[in-house]
Order: C-alpha cells, then structure tokens, then sequence
C-alpha cells in the first residue's frame, strides 16, 4: 500500500512539471514573440506564478484559476494588445478546475468572479474597445468552455469507473448465485439421503423389531436383533447430522435419492411387504404429471409413512391420492398410539429437530404447492396439494415469517439470510423495485447527459450575448478602416463631395483619449478613421478636420500616447 500511494505521488509531481513544461514554453514563445517586453514582469513573474499555480491546481483548482487570471489582468494593462500566452494557461488551468472538482456552484462563481474581476480592470483601466471585446469574448471563453470541457471528461470517466464497478459487482453476484446454487445442490441431495436411506433405514429396523417377536430365536439372536434394531437407529441419527455437512460430487444429480422408475405404487407394495400395516386407494383418473411432481408426491408419501413407522409402530396407516381437474391431493395419516400423545408423529424424534416435515414443506412450497401436518381425533395427517404442473418459484423475496406446519396462527422466523435464500417464501411477491446497480448506472447515466446538456448549451448561451456586440464591434473597426494609399490622394483644400469615394463609409467612433485632446484647427470638426484591418492590435489613426465641407487638415495620430 505505500508503495503503490508512493508511486502515485511520484506520478502526480510528474504529470504536474510536465504541464508546467507545456505552459513555460507557450509564455517563453509570448514573451519572444513580443516587440517590447519586460524580462521581470512578462517572463520570470508568470513562469513563479505558474511554478505555485500548477501544485495548487489538484488541491485548489479554483485558487490556481485565479492566480493565472491575474496574469491575464496584469496583460490588459499591456498598451499595444491585451491578448498575451498566459489566456492559455488560464484555459489549462480551468479544464482542471472541470475536472477535479464534481460541484458546479463554487466553480461557476470563481469563473464568474474572474470575469468580473477582468471588466473591473479595463474599466479602470479606460481601456480601449479592442480591450473590452478582448475581456467580453476571448477571457470568459478560455475561462467557461475548458471548464465545462473537464466536467464532460469527469463525467465520462465517473461513466466508465461505474461501469467497471458494476462489472465488478455482477462478476461478485454471480459468483454469489453459483454458491448459492451448489448449497441449494447441497440441501437437496442432503434432503434425499434423509428421505431414501432414512426410509429404508426405518423400515430395516421394522423389520428387525418383528423378528424379534419369532418362536424360533434364541435369547442370543433376540439380543442380537435388539442391538442390531439400535444400531439401525443410532445410524439414523448419525445420517441427520451427517447431511448438514454434506459435500456435493462434481456431476452430481439432485434426483440422486429418488429411483429412476420407482413409483408410489412401488414404496407401497415395499411398505406392505415389510409389515408396515399400510392401505391405499386412488381417486380420479390419474393425468400426466410432470417429474417434478411425481417426485414430491413420492417424498411426501415417503416422509409420512417414515415417520408413522417410527413414531407410532404397529398402527394402521391409510393413504389416499385423489386426482382434481387442476390439483392432485396426497392425504396419508395414521393413528396415534397413545392417549397422552407421547408418540406424535408430527413432533419428530427425541434427538431430532423435526428435519423431514420442515424440508418436505419447503419442497411442496417450491413446487406451488401447499402441505399441512396436524393431528385429529386420534389421528395425524399430513395432507399435501400439488398442482400438475411444477411452478417452480425462482424470485429472492425479502425474508418474512415462515407458517409453521399444522399450526397456522404460529410463525418462525428464518434462521439466517442464507437459509432465507435458499428456501424463499412461495407466496411472497418479488420487490418491483429496481436493482441497486440499475439505479446507480441511471444515476451516472443522467449525471453524465446533464453535462453534456450543459456543454453544449453554454455556449450557444454565451453566443447569444457575446457574439452580436462581438460581430457588431468588428463591424465598426473594419468598416472605418482607410487605407494609407487614399490617405497620400487626400489633399487639403477640395470639398468633401470630391474626396467621399477616398473615405470610408464611416469614422471610427472610439478614438483614444490622446487622439482626442490633440489640437485642431480653430472652428474645425475632425474625424478619425483607422490606418490597418488589425482588429486585436493597436494601429495609428488618421486625423481629418473640416471646415465646413473643406478638408482643412490632415495628420496622423500615433497608436501610443506619446
């Protein structure tokens, strides 16, 4: 870590000397370029200030921007030409402030503050019009146009990082989703060892417990039975625990516990053959049920009749599957031994939780169906209804409280997220709300159409108000231009009819103020007219005074106050 916060420094002073590099040379190229420039004030203060303004400008852009307009400001004072290099350090300075800073208010007013600073010094200043078009266009373009073009790259860039985290997010989910799968995978396969070998297992020990009761054993082998009989059930046991921390095989199938063409016929005729005191009967014409149904209403057989012949030996059993237009019900109950319910079969073993009932609800809830488990008069049935066609729920609801079969003013709440997830609930409609990350990546989307907006509506804005006094301005200096040629052909003394086609279609209407107080002829009127096309440099003016519509005087006025 501090290697890489190391390397990142070194990065930053690098990028930082390499842009004052870039800005050195354009104000050496300026400050070349210049017909008359001071060493102090046009070289060596703006290569400091810019040595101070670039560290500034990646922790305080907005006061790196200001320093940099100053020097903009100091250039206005410039009598031959306001425009100077440093307009393109400001424009540098200002895409940084863009890009370095997400809010847009404390910006806006530094930009603004900047261009207010600027008029304020041409009006002290009494600068000339060239000036003022200089401050009213060329500053607040370097100063709004860079600006709005570094918020468009942070945004792109903010766009981009987004989409990269939210790559990175759904790479995470679904990683998350696979494991989430293997431990469904994992609570399957463990839920049909429970079903298949506890089944069997119980039915083993059965069969033992009525050997015992043969004439023809001996002590010793009625011994062995009974130790066998508690083998049989300490296995059992072992099994539950076992299948809590069951590893799944690369390739295995969920369906492994279930028989490829083994029926409820055939656990039946299995039961009855192992003297389980079991009766049976089917209602309706049985229709085409799909796999998945066949299989839960093979585990719900097999669950019940588990449990009767561990929790209640010896009493009788009735099962019945009657088939409806859409549903098919699975009813298997069995009497209850005792008067003081000590063997229950809802209740579950002494050492056990109650595993089998809890995972055959959640089996028949994932196939839309519904099961209940309750006791009656005597008797304790489990009743499951199953559609004929599975409508397996997929959705990830918000966790709520879980009906506890057979008791349905009782709830229980999940125990843990992950078990939330891995058994949602089937009634529970899935949150219409968008995801997260949708919301997050229509947020950066919207951030980043806004600016856009904003890029490309600022200018046409700043357009509407700089650019008709900008074309108007040109229009005057250009239009009140006289070439020197006509003025050598103008000669005192003719009338102003013979002259006109010499003149230009009108004078130039904002002469300096030295060009003002130069004295004239007594009674004449002078008009101003400029000698070059040069619109951002300084050029002398031509002076003609009339008497009456006599040309009087002619001289030249220079661009510099003497």
């Amino acid at each position: 870590m501090l290697h890489a916060r190391t390397t990142s420094a070194r990065s930053a002073r690098a990028g930082d000397v390499a842009l004052w590099a870039a800005l050195a040379a354009t104000t050496g190229y300026g400050f070349y370029e210049a017909a008359a420039a001071s060493l102090t004030m046009d070289l060596l203060l703006p290569l400091a200030v810019l040595a101070v303004a670039v560290p500034w400008s990646r922790h305080r852009p907005a006061a790196a921007v200001v320093l940099v307009n100053g020097l903009c400001v100091v250039g206005l004072a410039d009598p031959a030409t306001p425009g100077n290099a440093h307009v393109l350090s400001l424009a540098a300075l200002s895409c940084l402030l863009g890009s370095r800073v997400a809010a847009a208010r404390c910006p806006l007013l530094v930009l603004a503050g900047c261009a207010a600073v600027n008029l304020a010094a041409c009006a002290v200043l009494g600068a000339q019009p060239v000036w003022w078009f200089y401050t009213l266009s060329v500053l607040p373009a370097a100063l709004l146009l860079p600006w709005l073009t570094g918020r468009h790259w942070r945004g792109r860039r903010q766009l981009v990082l987004g989409g990269w985290r939210l790559a990175r997010s759904l790479e995470e989910r679904q990683h998350l989703i696979a494991e989430r799968a293997r431990l469904t995978e994992r609570a399957e396969i463990a839920a049909d060892m429970h079903d298949s070998l506890g089944h069997a297992l119980s039915l083993v020990a059965l069969h033992a417990g009525a050997l015992e009761l043969s004439p023809d054993l001996t002590d010793r082998d009625r011994a062995d039975l009974t130790n066998l009989r508690g083998t049989i059930a300490d296995a059992v046991e072992q099994l539950r625990d076992t299948v809590a921390v069951l590893q799944d095989p690369p390739g295995r199938n969920t369906g492994a516990g279930l028989p490829v063409d083994d029926t409820v016929e055939d656990l039946l005729s299995r039961a009855v053959a192992s003297g389980v005191p079991v009766c049976w009967e089917q209602r309706g014409a049985s229709p085409p049920l799909s796999p998945l149904i066949q299989r839960g209403m093979y585990r719900v057989v097999q669950e019940a009749l588990t449990n009767a012949v561990k929790h209640a030996p010896d009493s009788p059993i009735s099962v019945q599957i009657t088939h409806e237009p859409d549903r098919t019900r699975v009813s298997v109950k069995n009497a209850v031994p005792s008067a003081d319910g000590s063997a229950h079969a809802g209740v579950g073993p002494a050492r056990g939780v109650g595993r089998g009932l809890i995972g055959l609800h959640e089996r028949v809830a994932v196939l839309g169906g519904s099961l209940r488990t309750e006791p009656d008069e005597g008797w304790f049935h489990v009743t499951a209804v199953l559609p004929h066609q599975a409508t397996v729920r997929t959705g990830m609801p918000a966790p709520g409280p879980l009906t506890v079969p057979g008791e349905p003013g009782r709830t229980q709440e999940p125990a843990s997220p992950a078990e939330a997830a891995l058994h949602p609930a089937p009634d529970t409609a899935p949150d219409p709300a968008l995801p997260e990350s949708a919301e997050q990546l229509a947020s950066v989307r919207g951030e980043a159409r806004r600016r856009s907006a904003v890029a490309f509506v600022a200018p046409v804005v700043a357009a509407v108000f700089f650019v008709p006094s900008a074309v108007y301005l040109a229009w005057q200096l250009t239009t009140s231009v006289l070439p020197p040629s006509h003025f050598d052909e103008l000669s005192v003394g003719r009338p102003r009819a013979e002259l006109a086609p010499l003149l230009p279609a009108r004078a130039y209407p904002y002469p300096p103020d030295h060009a003002r107080s130069t004295p004239r002829p007594p009674g004449a009127r002078c008009d101003f007219y400029r000698s070059g096309r040069d619109l951002l440099g300084d050029v002398d003016l031509y002076r003609l005074c009339w008497s009456g519509d006599t040309l009087s005087a002619k001289d030249t006025v220079p661009a510099r106050r003497p």
